[in-house]
């Protein structure tokens, strides 16, 4: 089992800036995938960016030059830092754990961002 503990979100105006983070604990693996995912209010839940151990980043189109993922392996504990947000990134982000085979297998119990215009 793996536990995951968010912080970071609240309310920010337009514009401004967030840093969520999510701390892993419990049985990790050494390879192993950390993500965040976003739900806003009456749409699909959507991946927002992802990190593999090794580094490897992914991001939403609707993010890319905005958001940057990271981590910090020996905490085992991702970032993710939010710049210029937008009203549309309103949502409730989650963190994820998983392995190369599985890479979302365990989520975390979500952070509210709220951006104000």
């Amino acid at each position: 089992q793996v536990q995951l503990v968010e912080s970071g979100g609240g309310l920010v105006q337009a514009g401004g800036s967030l840093r969520l983070s999510c701390a892993a604990s419990g049985n990790i693996f050494t390879l192993n995938i950390m993500g965040w995912f976003r739900q806003a209010p009456g749409k699909q839940r959507e991946l927002v960016a992802s990190i593999s151990s090794g580094g490897t980043t992914t991001y939403a189109d609707s993010v890319k030059g905005r958001f940057t993922i990271s981590r910090d392996n020996a905490k085992n504990t991702a970032y993710l830092q939010m710049n210029s947000l937008k009203p549309e990134d309103t949502a409730v982000y989650y963190c994820t754990y998983g392995t190369m085979r599985v890479p979302v297998n365990y989520w975390g119990q979500g952070t509210q961002v709220t951006v104000s215009s």
